[in-house]
This record gives C-alpha cells, sequence and structure tokens, in this order.
C-alpha cells in the first residue's frame, strides 16, 4: 500500500492535484475538508459540531480526525493506496497518524510539499470564494487559516524531512505541469 501525504497551505492546489494522482494510480482519495463540509451539508451531529469550527477557520480536533481517518483507511482496506490531502495539519496528528497506520500494518510513503507564496495563495482563495461561494474562504478567514498554517503545520516540513519522507514541489504553474511533477517525485519514490 503507497500512502501519500499532499501537503501545502490553504489555497496550494492539493484538492485539485490530489484528485489528479488518486485517479492516475488507482489510490483512493481522502480529504478531511470535504468530509467534513459533505457532514455540514447533511446536518449530521458531526456536521453540527464541526460548523462554527470550519466558519471561523480553525481546526477540527485531532482526536475527531483520527477517528475518520481510521474509518477510511479501515472500510478501503484492499486500496493500493490513499492520497491525504489536508491531513495532518499538526505534528500531534502527524504523529497520530503513524500510531494508526502502523496499528494498520501500514505507513506513509512519500510526503509531497506544494511551495506557494502567500501573495498568490490569497488572490488564488479569494477567486475560490467568488466561483465557488465558499463562505469559509472570506479574506479574514483566509489570513486566519495563512496564520494557522504558519504556526501549526509548517513544523511538519521539518517532522517529515527528519524521516526521509519530504519532497518539495512548486506549486505555481499550470495545473499539468505541477502534476507531472508530482508524479515524477511518486515514481522515483516507488522505484
Amino acid at each position: 500500500m503507497f500512502n501519500l501525504i499532499l501537503f501545502g497551505p490553504p489555497g496550494a492546489g492539493k484538492g485539485t492535484q490530489a484528485i489528479k494522482i488518486a485517479e492516475k494510480f488507482g489510490w483512493i482519495h481522502v480529504s478531511t475538508g470535504d468530509i467534513l463540509r459533505a457532514e455540514v451539508n447533511q446536518g449530521t451531529p458531526l456536521g453540527l459540531k464541526v460548523k462554527a469550527v470550519m466558519e471561523a477557520g480553525v481546526l477540527v480536533s485531532d482526536e475527531l480526525l483520527i477517528e475518520i481517518m481510521e474509518s477510511v483507511f479501515r472500510k478501503h482496506g484492499s486500496a493500493g493506496g490513499f492520497v491525504l490531502d489536508g491531513f495532518p495539519r499538526t505534528l500531534k496528528q502527524a504523529q497520530e497518524l503513524d500510531q494508526m497506520l502502523t496499528k494498520l500494518n501500514t505507513n506513509v510513503s512519500l510526503v509531497l510539499s506544494l511551495e506557494v507564496n502567500e501573495e498568490e495563495l490569497v488572490k488564488r482563495l479569494l477567486k475560490r470564494a467568488q466561483e465557488q461561494g465558499r463562505k469559509d474562504d472570506t479574506e479574514e478567514v483566509i489570513k486566519n487559516r495563512l496564520v494557522q498554517y504558519h504556526q501549526h503545520t509548517k513544523p511538519l516540513v521539518d517532522y517529515y524531512r527528519e524521516k526521509n519522507l519530504l519532497k518539495e514541489v512548486f506549486g505555481v504553474g499550470s495545473i499539468d505541469d505541477i502534476f507531472n511533477e508530482l508524479c515524477n517525485a511518486i515514481k522515483v519514490s516507488k522505484g
């Protein structure tokens, strides 16, 4: 099983690229954001819990996210691989993910980090907010999400670099050019 983490700040294009990678390699795409938004839209008890959190741009609890991830891995236990999009976001989540994967007799195979400058990120997120009518992408929330990213998620770069799992990919250019760079990094890692 090949377990890929696609990493980068909000607006880096993780979702778009994760879907393309999952389709190309026949892996399961796991977007915690999509899972949580679906719960909110369906009005489930979980959705009601996370709605206020998401609209404020803060992170959902680690325990809840690990529970969701384990459920997805167990549901698709025979999959050839997974593309994790938007998870983990903190060092604690990364450590808990490692423990959960060990329990399931697998591990993280590769972490690809999309590198995009902040000015480009804000521009992309504001455009997406207009096109998709996403309430969680106001300028205030975008700035809060980027602050949270820098405070909580950036340390993951060091964590995965120390484990020799991290490969950084420049995330500006055409979708196809970025996709090709990501695929090349996967192919090198798979051997």
